[in-house]
């Protein structure tokens, strides 16, 4: 298997247009096919469809990660370096809400990576992240 073959996510959401908005416009992700309950995204070349599901009320779990709260569930993407940091200057002006604000992890040692952490509407986590040394990604 390739390691650039794309990926099929697909998430639930609870109001499909308050998440349509923000994948749009807030993420500013190029929108593809949709019906009246779900929605593809083109998202950083894998394929993320947004589904209509009712809410479930369900609490988000954390664990520890280098002295932080890390969402779980989460998904999200592994960008470039710069791609990383301009998109999180996007976010901030945007007025996003993290719960974890974009920082440096493992600062110096194998692994070093950029992250940050937020939520959609439907309170589903997203994690963006970038390695300082892209060849890092699945080190020991």
């Amino acid at each position: 298997m390739s390691a650039l073959s794309p990926f099929h996510l697909a998430i639930p959401v609870d109001d499909l247009d308050a998440n349509r908005a923000f994948y749009t416009n807030t993420l500013e992700l190029e929108e593809g096919r949709s019906s009246d309950h779900w929605v593809d995204y083109n998202f950083f070349g894998h394929q993320l469809v947004i589904h209509y599901k009712p809410s479930t009320g369900e609490e988000l779990h954390t664990n520890a990660v280098d002295g932080k709260d890390v969402p779980v569930p989460h998904f999200g993407v592994v960008l470039d370096w710069d791609i990383f940091e301009t998109f999180a200057e996007r976010l901030r002006s945007k007025g996003i809400e993290f719960i974890i604000e974009p920082y440096i992890r493992f600062k110096g040692e194998v692994g070093e990576q950029a992250t940050m952490f937020f939520k959609d509407p439907s309170g589903n986590a997203l994690e963006f992240k970038a390695f300082k040394d892209q060849s890092q990604l699945f080190a020991k």
